[in-house]
């Protein structure tokens, strides 16, 4: 029996919850779910495609010809021959919805995705209640934070077939993003019984960290990427990442961006490496690597997270009509999303964070906040709400953003600053301290500021 599983520490949960993580860490067998890890998490949204059943199959995976071919690029083949000799099989498509999945993951391309839903339409006509098509729709719908509907596709999943561990990925997903956490706790619980693998211990990770137990999501993030599929080089990245950000939590600087280099070397220019790699560069005092790694994951991968980034170091620089280039670039990549009847929080937060269009960010806001209850959704809305004046109702909101005891910076930086606003200086000058001593440098812009008021408060 490994030492490791033995001495992983409970998350920290209310005594009525602390039962929920109790049996799985005396298991020993430890292997890789072969679908999904943190998806609502790990990718972003882009528009559906028109693309017809027929484009479907004739198109292969996005590859340069100068690429070496991915587990993704084999396995889409390999479903498109399957269809090509059993076209009214529904389990070839199935195996291309989830290779496109795969090859979105790899990639960044959401577009892989819109083709991923198209191939498990096909599966569905063919047969219109076949179990693994109806477990990959609920994957898919995280990936287009459609959380509600992923979480009912998930419970029918979960009743067609109770013994799967993967199915309980999907269902903590969805909880974790609708801000259900005691249920999220169950049902990473159940996983972790069923088999205690890469998916399952990375979601462990994640409901420790918002639990407040950093050196417990360490532990878990570090089981999980010893036990990463060597087959698999965008999960095994995909773990180094999850771990160096622990390890960032953790005060471990050093040790997290050698996280990111180790995630970089297994699967190069990997664009959450890149980015995390950037981050890293920018705690080290090192901004002209910072930009350049950003850039490459923005060439990768045009996310608002990496344009806001970049906007910031060009702003602090002085480098004005850089960081609006940025910042232009932002509002363009987070409305696209908004045009296809989605909305986004980030959106919300970068503009509130820049004082731009604050009666927009805060309906963007109030909206997402009525579809979902987590912690983050509050944490913006309270950002919002503290950015209006309206200072009673952002102090509401925010006591609900930190009702887990997550040790997140920014949570405890806004915290600080209505506190602050509300002229509660006691209190402001706990919670930027505390944000502080997790990372002084934890934004690129609010670190500064955090700074500032401490000084003015003594």
């Amino acid at each position: 029996m490994s030492d490791e599983l033995e001495n992983l520490s409970l998350i920290s949960l209310p005594e009525d919850m602390r039962k929920q993580f109790t049996k799985p860490l005396r298991l020993a067998v430890l292997s890789l779910s072969a679908i999904g890890l943190f998806t609502a998490t790990v990718l972003g949204i882009r528009a559906l495609s028109n693309r017809s059943h027929e484009t479907i199959e004739a198109r292969g995976p996005l590859e340069s010809s100068n690429l070496a071919a991915t587990p993704a690029d084999r396995q889409i083949r390999t479903a498109q021959a399957v269809i090509e000799r059993q076209p009214a099989d529904f389990r070839g498509f199935n195996l291309l919805g989830a290779a496109y999945m795969q090859k979105a993951r790899e990639t960044g391309d959401f577009e892989l995705n819109a083709k991923a839903e198209l191939a498990l339409k096909q599966s569905f006509n063919l047969s219109s209640d076949n179990y693994d098509a109806v477990k990959l729709q609920a994957k898919l719908l995280l990936t287009y934070h459609r959380f509600r509907e992923a979480l009912e596709m998930a419970k029918r999943a979960q009743a067609m077939r109770p013994d799967d561990h993967d199915v309980y990925g999907a269902l903590t997903d969805a909880s974790v993003e609708l801000g259900d956490y005691q249920a999220a706790v169950e049902f990473a619980q159940k996983m972790v019984d069923l088999r205690p693998d890469t998916a399952s211990y990375s979601r462990v990770s994640y409901l420790r960290y918002l639990h407040g137990d950093t050196k417990g999501a360490v532990d878990a993030m570090r089981t999980a990427s010893e036990a990463a599929n060597p087959q698999d080089p965008e999960s095994m990245a995909w773990c180094r990442v999850q771990l160096g950000k622990e390890l960032t939590n953790a005060g471990k600087l050093r040790d997290a961006e050698r996280e990111f280099d180790r995630a970089l070397y297994v699967f190069p220019e990997y664009h959450a490496a890149l980015a995390a790699k950037a981050f890293a560069r920018y705690l080290a005092d090192d901004s002209l690597q910072a930009m350049e790694y950003f850039q490459r994951a923005q060439q990768r991968v045009p996310l608002a997270d990496y344009a806001i980034a970049l906007g910031d170091i060009y702003a602090k620089l002085g480098r004005e009509n850089e960081a609006r280039k940025q910042y232009d670039l932002v509002d363009f990549i987070e409305r696209t999303g908004a045009s296809q009847g989605t909305y986004s929080r980030q959106l919300a937060l970068f503009w509130a964070n820049h004082d731009l269009r604050l009666d927009e960010a805060l309906a963007i806001a109030q909206t997402e906040r009525r579809a979902r209850w987590d912690i983050y959704t509050c944490d913006v809305l309270a950002w919002c709400l503290y950015k209006k004046g309206r200072l009673d109702e952002a102090k509401a909101s925010i006591d609900e953003a930190l009702h887990l005891g997550t040790q997140d910076p920014i949570l405890l930086y806004h915290a600080g600053m209505i506190a602050n606003a509300r002229g509660d200086r006691s209190s402001a000058t706990v919670y930027l301290k505390k944000a502080l001593a997790i990372n002084p440098s934890f934004d690129i812009r609010e670190a500064d500021t955090a700074r500032r008021i401490l000084e003015s408060t003594k």
